[in-house]
């Protein structure tokens, strides 16, 4: 083996596509011909003396010395990029893109907001936003901390718990001009409900008394949506009544396009997480942005920090 061959270049490029699994899509992400990024392969492999991926025509993995190289090259890189950034002191961790996934509505109505925050603060640290409500391998997708809500089971990842999204039942003025107003939880059945099809057991609606009484009531309705946005839509419509995070629904609430209804029962909160790729945690931009997003998330309207 030629080491000198075996450039950083050429090991980043691996490691990419190791995770991606597409050479295209690494050439796309890197602003570089596929012909380059095939290139880069085939040098590193000639130098390294072994294949590293095995190509079809639907997908390119690693091959067991390749799951072996790419171990180690992660190592690597994570080092050289922490020395540059030790290097460079304060410099070095206000440099760089930070890849974030985080939950759609949520990105879209509060998210961004506190990433032009952080960006203000820090100008030199380039944001690759992507949003999504599907559980991705955070690794493959290149991604390198996640905001998810609801239960997690990834111990591969470290995990931050952010606190809790507070939820209320609502529905639209208009709404419950037509149909009336619930008095008590066992009259929901009677009612147009909007249900989340991503989300197991959306036909039963689990309320929560003040007094720590529990009920479960039947939920049903004729429009069903996989997406916050859209079910924040169907509110304002006077399409039926749903349960909402409160950060989805607070600004409704106070124009008075939305009403909380049985205010003395509510949906259990859910958890808001942080997840952080292991091997990226030890990145100064990457330990900057959990820090400011785990400080500021708390002021997102119904997010119950920890305590």
């Amino acid at each position: 083996m030629d080491k000198s061959d075996v450039t950083l270049e050429r090991m980043r490029t691996f490691v990419r596509v190791a995770e991606r699994g597409s050479l295209s899509a690494v050439a796309r992400e890197l602003g570089v011909g596929q012909s380059t990024v095939t290139r880069h392969l085939r040098e590193l492999e000639d130098a390294v003396g072994v294949p590293l991926l095995s190509r079809t025509t639907r997908r390119v993995t690693m091959t067991d010395e390749g799951s072996r190289y790419y171990a180690d090259s992660i190592q690597i890189l994570r080092l050289v990029e922490q020395a540059g950034d030790e290097a460079r002191g304060t410099r070095g961790a206000s440099a760089g893109t930070i890849r974030i996934s985080c939950t759609a509505a949520l990105g879209v109505l509060h998210v961004t907001r506190l990433i032009f925050a952080f960006q203000d603060r820090y100008p030199d640290i380039g944001i690759d936003l992507s949003l999504t409500d599907e559980r991705i391998d955070l690794v493959r997708e290149g991604v390198d901390i996640a905001l998810r809500l609801g239960p997690l089971t990834d111990s591969s990842m470290k995990l931050r718990a952010l606190g809790q999204s507070r939820r209320l039942l609502v529905a639209a003025p208009a709404y419950l001009a037509a149909r009336g107003r619930p008095a008590v939880p066992q009259d929901l059945p009677g009612h147009e409900g909007i249900r989340m099809s991503n989300i197991a057991g959306s036909d039963t609606l689990a309320l929560q008394g003040a007094g720590g009484e529990r009920h479960a009531v039947p939920f049903g309705g004729r429009f069903r949506v996989d997406h916050g946005l859209a079910a924040r839509e169907a509110l304002v419509a006077g399409r039926g009544i749903a349960p909402a995070h409160h950060w989805l629904v607070d600004d409704l609430l106070a124009a008075g396009r939305l009403e909380v209804i049985l205010p003395d029962y509510a949906p259990p909160p859910i958890p808001l997480s942080m997840l952080i790729v292991p091997e990226r945690a030890g990145i100064a931009r990457v330990r900057l942005l959990v820090e400011f997003l785990a400080e500021r998330i708390g002021g997102i309207p119904g997010i119950e920090k920890p305590r």
